[in-house]
């Protein structure tokens, strides 16, 4: 269960705003529990983790049609490195028909 622990990281602006203090969230398997999701990042990212904080998210009810229906439940990492340490999420592209 290790490798897929971390299903994908969560782009959002809150989560783009923490990820400069080192802070990074990830949508992770529901069965996973904190250390099991340190390591898992530790191993992926080549990092260190200070600290994990996970949070259980309740699917919201919507409408299909006549149907109610109820988004799956999942849960939240928030994960805290150690200072120093970043996690590139985005690739920066170069610009090929640049003049230089």
């Amino acid at each position: 269960m290790n490798n897929l622990v971390i299903y994908q990281p969560i782009i959002s602006e809150k989560s783009v705003r923490l990820g400069a203090g080192n802070v990074y969230t990830f949508k992770v398997d529901a069965r996973a529990n904190i250390p099991v999701i340190k390591q898992a990042v530790e191993n992926l990212f080549k990092v260190k983790v200070k600290s994990v904080n996970v949070l259980n998210v309740i699917g919201k009810p919507k409408n299909a049609g006549r149907q109610k229906v109820k988004r799956a439940n999942w849960k939240k990492a928030v994960v805290t490195l150690m200072p120093g340490q970043t996690i590139k999420l985005f690739e920066e592209k170069k610009d090929v028909n640049q003049n230089s």
